[in-house]
């Protein structure tokens, strides 16, 4: 019974956003990925909402009702018949009275099973479409026949860009240019990498030193797009997990003719990074905590453990790692090739879930000693440890879904 009207409110909803689409006209910008989305569709907003009247995806309702509601400025009722009933009145009341409505709209799009994004790509065609990454290994892989079926579902929504519409590409990522090279619509890129349309340089992590303490305060790094370039800031939170966003936001505006140094001075002191992503914490004991507990994959895990190994620490690397989920059949060998990397990086594991014995098996492959990996069952359990042997200066990673 619940997942008739589900669906029933889905539909009403859904008709509701297209027709408030099909009278106001506003142009659309979809983030598709497997990685980075959010942080990506928010970058983006803090671009657009400077130049335009704009609106975003709130948190990460990215799914076949999230999309609605985000098109009629809506918040979920989540188990509410009442909210939801009251939902409906609303978007009907932005159909037909009038309204001061949004000129961009900043849609974040993903898919938990197939057929997901491929049903709002029938009636939602974006004037531009931003992908991040296609990681391969993605997350609710378990729901589909491969890897492969998650990233075509992804990128379906690419091809139902208007024809005169653009197309913006993480340069790094070998599906997105392929995604590109197959389109042959107008399009940028944006990476890391030599030959991307907006390339970050001089990307380098800030620090704040007392004495003997010294803390990551940021990260700071160049945007260059052909003869131009421009500063930008991200302060209390770490990692290129946050220059990419950056990146494909000014590639996003660039794709508008916004100028790459205006832009660029969105992204600095006032400038807020989502939540639970690599965002930095004073700890106990002069220690630093990287708070990534938004979720995690693969990928994302990957980018974390990257981050704290290249730090300039004063004490220890420590890592705590939750399940990954939604992996399927990949999930054994996903954990374990974390494992592996984290005992190349860390001085102290903690490993936390169903899965920790893979994460702790990687890591003593990788060669890290037994009295430096830890399992525990529950999240309460790794804090009661991690309260009784944080140690003065420790930079203390928390990861997992």
């Amino acid at each position: 019974m619940k997942s008739i009207a589900k669906k029933i409110i889905i539909w009403i909803l859904t008709i509701e956003a297209r027709l408030v689409l099909l009278r106001y006209k506003p142009k659309i910008v979809v983030v598709t990925g497997t990685v980075g989305k959010t942080s990506t569709k928010d970058a983006i907003f803090a671009v657009f909402s400077k130049f335009f009247y704009a609106r975003k995806t709130q948190k990460s309702f990215n799914s076949d009702i999230g999309v609605p509601l985000a098109i009629l400025d809506l918040d979920t009722a989540w188990g509410s018949i009442f909210g939801w009933i009251k939902n409906i009145i609303v978007g009907a009341s932005h159909i037909f009275l009038p309204t001061r409505y949004p000129t961009w709209l900043i849609l974040e799009i993903g898919t938990d099973r197939p057929g997901d994004i491929r049903r709002i790509a029938k009636w939602l065609k974006p004037d531009v479409v931003v992908t991040t990454r296609f990681a391969d290994i993605p997350v609710h892989v378990e729901f589909f026949d491969s890897p492969g079926d998650v990233i075509t579902e992804e990128q379906s929504i690419a091809y139902s860009l208007k024809k005169d519409g653009f197309l913006v590409v993480n340069n790094d990522d070998e599906h997105a240019v392929a995604l590109r090279k197959e389109l042959e619509m107008k399009s940028i890129s944006f990476g890391v990498s030599e030959k991307s349309g907006v390339q970050a340089s001089h990307v380098e992590t800030l620090y704040e030193e007392d004495g003997e303490h010294k803390k990551p305060t940021g990260i700071r790094f160049r945007a260059d797009y052909e003869e131009m370039s421009g500063p930008v800031l991200i302060g209390g939170a770490l990692g290129v997990q946050h220059v990419y966003p950056v990146l494909a936001a000014l590639a996003t505006g660039i794709s508008q003719d916004l100028n790459v140094v205006k832009m660029s001075a969105v992204f600095g002191e006032e400038f807020k990074t989502p939540p639970g992503r690599m965002k930095l914490i004073d700890g106990r004991k002069k220690s630093v905590i990287i708070d990534d507990t938004y979720n995690s994959s693969p990928v994302a895990a990957e980018r974390a453990l990257e981050t704290i190994r290249d730090l300039e620490v004063v004490g220890r690397r420590v890592a705590l790692l939750g399940d990954m989920r939604e992996l399927g059949k990949f999930s054994a060998q996903e954990h374990e090739r974390i494992g592996l990397l984290a005992g190349q990086c860390v001085d102290l594991l903690v490993c936390v879930g169903d899965h920790s014995m893979h994460l702790s098996q990687g890591a003593l492959k990788a060669g890290l000693p037994e009295s430096s990996v830890y399992e525990f069952a529950s999240s309460e359990q790794a804090s009661i440890f991690m309260s009784e042997h944080l140690k003065e200066n420790d930079v203390v990673l928390v990861k997992g879904s």
